[in-house]
Parts: structure tokens; C-alpha cells; sequence
């Protein structure tokens, strides 16, 4: 398909298929073809294969009825690590072919191709599908590709054909593809956006370019405005080359399993979390002046509560008063708890943090220095080597799992822990 003129910007996005789970397969050729699911270390599912999927398997599911919808399912632990090393090797098998490369997400990349036919005398078109082939051959994972005049669009492209696709969106035939998008598929626009625009009649993305500007800019705020334009083809997102260093909200969550009702182990799953969103917001010298606090029921259900914090803080131990009270207000041991999460928001910089009248400097001054020495210790011998005591339980529950990934079976030298070297993934 030839790239006209008219067609602007060649913006590529690019996006693992099933990729923990290919990564896995990568390294296992023997596991290819099969039912496959990542989780063991927590006992539930946290990725699968499509072939999982067929079976019915879904995330978030226990391991016990996974294994009675398919007894032959192939059940791993989460090797982080070594998808991250995978992820990397992506990043960089691209930008041999475009230093404008935007990494979203630990398997999915946008990239600009524009101005690069001439240099390497080839179309777009063929320029994407030998980044995909590339990928495809040196590290053994299939990736789905679309090629599209914006951001928005290339994301709708990449989705149109899984796993393994290859899809391209030109200007002229853009309306073919939005006509058969729902507004809910597309990226930036959630569940309560969705069902507002499906209130106005807007069920496609055909149906929400179709209406003018100024009727966008009553009834959406700039965001979705913004969004408007790039699914006409109107380029408003820029690549982003930068490192993210920045956060407006920092947030952490957890699903455990078996789902419970006991209130202390429910409350050290909830410390868990603010000790790991603290961990963030202290490595990017951050503070929050607001924090929320969430529990999932095992029906799914999600209560939570949020709270103004009088002084910008990142020290789990000035917002456990401030948690405590709001986990009482929402928690009842009628109910299964299937997972809790924590949100730091109103985000600053930690260095210029301002006391209240009521704050004691020389206290603040010891708690700063404490988690200094916290965070110093933890960054040598591994995340969590010392954490809250309230927090326990949920640092032993995931002790319980034997199941071990097999790069943290073998500790080289310089290694401790849960400190490990980057070893470079190859794949034959």
C-alpha cells in the first residue's frame, strides 16, 4: 500500500502479543502452541497464552480452577525480570531503524518513520513490516504492527489484527476502520466516557468524528478534543523520546489469593502497597499531598475512600493515621477481599516540602534520615528487605508460592537477594 502526500506523518505503534507469555515461549520452544499462564508465584493468573485464552481462562484467576478448566495448562512463575530484558532489546531492535521512539509501556512502543523512505529506499510499508520481522527473528516474540497518520489511529491499527498483525490506516481509508470501531476500543476514552457518549448517540468512532468542533468542545474536555482530531488525522500527540521522570499520580495494587475476610491480613495487603508507592515516590523525590485507598471485593466490586494530607509527605508512617481510619470506614468481614491498592496523588517536589504549624522539625528531620537508611539497604540487599511490621502477612503470603522463575534460581556474582545484574537475553 503506497503512502501518499496527503497521508502526513508515518507514525508506527507497536504491540507484544501476549508478550510475558512470549517471552516465555521464546526462551521455550517446547511451550509454543500451548495453554500457558504466568502467576504461579501468586497463585493467580497475571498473563496468558491465546491459546489459555481459548480455554476460557481469564486473568485474575486462582490457579485451582484454571487447572480444572484445563488440566494440561502450563503454569509459570513471573519472571519480571527477564521480560523487562526483553522489553529493552525491543526498544532498541527499533531505533535502529528511528531515534523517535516513544516507549509506553514494557511491551508496546510508538515510533515516527517520517522522512525515512528516502534514506533507506524503502516504502513505510516495508519499513514497518522489517522492524515486526526483525523483532520476530532475533528475539523469538510475535508483535502486532499498525502503521497510521497519528498516534490514536496507529493504536487502533495495531489492534485491528492480533496476535501477529500487521495493519496500515491511510487518510482516505480511515472512515473503513472507525465505522467498525465502538467508542469504548478507543485509546484515552474510558468506561464512563464511553457510556456518556453512548447517552449522546455516539456508539463508533465514525459517529464522534462526524460531529463538528464546537459541538466536541461543549460536550468533552480537551483530552477527548484532542483525541477528536487525531482519529481525523490531525497529528496533536507528539512522540515522546524522553525517559518518564515525571508522575501525576503514583499507584499501587495488589490481588492476592485465596480472597479473605480477615481484616488484619486484608489491612498488611493494603501496607504493602503504600509502602511500595512510597518506595516510587521517594526514588523520583516526590511527595503527595493526597492519598486513596481501595479494596477490591471477590465479586469484583470496588469501595474506596480518600483523604487530604496537611503535609506533603512520602514516610509510610505519617499516612498509615491517615489510611487507618478510611480502611475502617470501608472494610466489613461479611465480604471476600480479593485485592487492595493505594494512590498517591497532588503530587511535589520532595525537597520543598513545607511543615505545619503542628509539625515537629527535629521528628521530621529523624523519620527523613530513617528512611534514607531504609531505602540504602533495600537498593543493596532487595526491595523489602525491611519493611513494616504490620505488613508482614502480605510479604508472607507471597513466600508461600515455591514456584521460582529460573533466572533467580541461579544468583551470579555481585548478586543478593532480589538484586540482580542485567544480563543481556539472547535467543537462538
Amino acid at each position: 500500500m503506497i503512502w501518499g502526500q496527503n497521508d502526513g506523518r508515518a507514525i508506527i505503534h507497536i504491540d507484544g502479543d501476549a508478550f510475558f507469555v512470549g517471552c516465555e515461549q521464546a526462551l521455550h520452544p517446547e511451550y509454543r502452541g500451548k495453554p500457558v499462564v504466568t502467576g504461579g508465584e501468586r497463585g493467580i493468573a497475571s498473563a496468558l497464552s491465546y491459546e489459555a485464552k481459548a480455554m476460557g481462562i481469564k486473568r485474575g484467576m486462582p490457579m485451582f480452577e484454571i487447572k480444572k478448566i484445563c488440566p494440561n495448562v502450563i503454569i509459570l512463575p513471573s519472571d519480571y525480570e527477564t521480560y523487562s530484558l526483553f522489553s529493552k532489546r525491543m526498544m532498541a531492535i527499533v531505533r535502529r531503524f528511528t531515534n523517535l521512539v516513544e516507549e509506553y509501556s514494557i511491551d508496546e512502543c510508538f515510533a515516527d518513520l517520517t522522512g525515512l523512505r528516502q534514506s533507506t529506499h524503502k516504502s513505510y510499508t516495508e519499513i514497518s513490516q522489517c522492524i515486526k520481522d526483525t523483532i520476530q527473528k532475533e528475539l523469538g516474540i510475535s508483535v502486532s504492527l499498525g502503521l497510521a497518520p497519528t498516534k490514536v489511529l496507529a493504536k487502533v491499527a495495531s489492534k485491528w489484527q492480533k496476535p501477529n498483525g500487521f495493519t496500515v490506516i491511510r487518510k482516505e481509508t480511515i472512515p473503513n476502520f472507525l465505522k467498525k470501531t465502538n467508542v469504548e476500543k478507543i485509546w484515552g476514552i474510558g468506561f464512563n466516557t464511553a457510556n456518556y457518549l453512548n447517552n449522546l448517540q455516539i456508539f463508533t468512532a465514525w459517529d464522534f468524528i462526524n460531529k463538528d468542533f464546537d459541538w466536541v468542545q461543549k460536550k468533552l474536555s480537551k483530552p477527548y478534543q484532542e483525541i477528536w482530531q487525531e482519529l481525523k488525522g490531525e497529528v496533536t500527540y507528539e512522540i515522546n523520546t524522553e525517559e518518564k521522570n515525571s508522575y501525576s499520580s503514583i499507584s499501587k495494587t495488589k490481588t492476592f489469593t485465596p480472597a479473605s475476610s480477615e481484616k488484619k491480613f486484608v489491612y498488611a495487603a493494603l501496607l504493602k502497597n503504600l509502602e511500595n508507592a512510597c518506595i516510587k515516590s521517594r526514588r523520583h523525590c516526590l511527595a503527595a499531598k493526597k492519598i486513596m485507598i481501595f479494596v477490591k471485593k471477590q465479586d469484583f466490586s470496588i469501595e474506596g475512600l480518600e483523604a487530604k494530607i496537611s503535609r506533603a509527605s512520602n514516610n509510610p508512617n505519617d499516612l498509615i493515621p491517615i489510611i487507618s481510619p478510611l480502611f475502617e470506614k470501608i472494610f466489613s468481614e461479611k465480604f471476600l477481599y480479593r485485592a487492595t491498592g493505594v494512590v498517591l496523588s497532588e503530587l511535589q517536589d520532595a525537597d520543598k516540602i513545607q511543615g505545619t504549624l503542628f509539625d515537629a522539625p527535629i521528628l521530621l528531620t529523624k523519620w527523613q534520615k530513617i528512611y534514607e537508611a531504609v531505602d540504602i539497604i533495600n537498593n543493596k540487599f532487595g526491595k523489602h528487605t525491611m519493611h513494616l511490621a504490620a505488613s508482614l502477612q502480605a510479604h508472607n503470603l507471597e513466600a508461600r508460592f515455591d514456584a521460582v522463575p529460573g533466572r533467580e534460581q541461579i544468583v551470579l556474582k555481585g548478586e543478593l537477594g532480589r538484586k540482580r545484574l542485567g544480563i543481556p537475553v539472547f535467543v537462538g
